[in-house]
């Protein structure tokens, strides 16, 4: 259920189209539905603005359809990050009308918002795409415009300022990157919008599994630089949105 929906079942009430007991059976799932094995918290937009989202790494293929499933009655888009192969096809053949984007792992069911304003997603080599990817499609749908730069990290520092007219534009910056993390303090110190990093696992045995990558982060002279956890694109990805939706009210 979200805002939208509750007003036009509310309005239908008013006008006599919908009587108080067939209302009240579609709101007797708020504020959460319970699958047994899941609690949907169905009351999720109408608190926050956007859906519950679902984390698909480690669930069985027919609990990730169901889940979506009871999501997809209360508010849409619904949106699953981390599908694994077998997920992805059971979600597949079970919504053939979804979306899916294979190189963010990721799916969405249901129409976006239109998309406003401008979030840049940014990732300093191709092995940083996944994370990124994952942070822009949820961008994406959530409802912001998303512009993508592949590759443009600090070792070619060239091809960063290639696009810099284009970071202008946007409203949140998401820069990803694994090895030394240095590419958001770099650009950082080049933009005047909040940049929100994003330290990967990718790189060689001293990087530790991306804690390398994060602690510079979190260590950057750029003032504007906020930092979330190791290859979480999602969680920056939403960020982005909520500043970007925030800057254009």
């Amino acid at each position: 259920m979200n805002s939208d929906r509750l007003q036009v079942l509310l309005s239908a009430v008013a006008r006599g189209d919908t009587s108080v007991e067939d209302a009240v059976e579609d709101l007797r799932r708020l504020p959460f539905r319970d699958l047994g094995f899941a609690k949907l918290d169905t009351h999720r937009a109408l608190r926050t603005g956007h859906p519950e989202v679902v984390f698909g790494a480690g669930k069985e293929p027919g609990q990730l359809a169901e889940i979506v499933a009871g999501l997809a009655e209360s508010s849409t888009p619904v949106l699953v990050t981390r599908l694994s192969r077998e997920g992805r096809e059971h979600l597949a053949c079970t919504f053939p009308e979804a979306h899916f984007d294979d190189e963010a792992g990721a799916m969405a069911l249901g129409e976006s918002p239109p998309p406003s304003g401008c979030v840049a997603v940014l990732c300093a080599g191709t092995s940083d795409i996944r994370v990124a990817a994952e942070a822009a499609f949820t961008a994406t749908t959530l409802g912001s415009e998303v512009v993508r730069h592949w590759d443009v990290g600090v070792a070619g520092l060239q091809r960063l300022l290639a696009v810099r007219e284009e970071l202008d534009s946007a409203r949140a910056i998401v820069v990803v990157a694994g090895m030394d993390g240095a590419l958001p303090s770099v650009v950082g110190g080049l933009v005047r919008v909040p940049v929100i990093a994003v330290p990967t696992s990718v790189g060689y045995g001293a990087s530790y599994g991306g804690l390398a990558a994060l602690l510079a982060m979190l260590n950057s002279c750029a003032p504007g630089v906020s930092v979330v956890n190791i290859d979480n694109g999602f969680g920056a990805g939403y960020l982005a949105h909520v500043i970007n939706a925030g800057a254009g009210t």
